[in-house]
């Protein structure tokens, strides 16, 4: 199994920058695709973007396109999630997930890191 932590949350102002990380331990990363979710207060948890098992594809909700990008560090066992122009919207929980296929649902969550953006 792996095990997922995030850090590299924090209070940024609006049009600001952030990159978050989740280290993966236990398996290596290019055993899972990879996702990255948020959570508002008060609202569902959603998807942001993923990236494949082999790392060659990427993709994005259509509210953080052009703004998030996400990578990987094979070496460090590391996915990113770089987050540019940040909006007050963009404030929420976030956290990174793992699933072995496409398939299948994500079944490895990390514990979260909070990203508050103020206006």
């Amino acid at each position: 199994q792996v095990q997922l932590v995030e850090s590299g949350g924090g209070l940024v102002q609006a049009g600001g920058s952030l990159r978050l990380s989740c280290a993966a331990s236990g398996r290596t990363l290019s055993s899972y695709n990879m996702g990255w979710f948020r959570q508002a207060p008060g609202k569902e948890r959603e998807f942001v973007g993923g990236i494949s098992r082999s790392g060659d594809s990427t993709y994005y909700v259509d509210s953080v396109k052009g703004r998030f990008t996400i990578s990987r560090d094979v070496a460090k066992n590391t996915v990113y999630l770089e987050m540019n122009s940040l909006k007050p919207e963009d404030t929420a929980v976030y956290y990174c997930a793992a699933r072995a296929a496409i398939d299948l649902a994500y079944g490895y969550w990390g514990q979260g890191t909070q990203v508050t953006v103020s206006s």
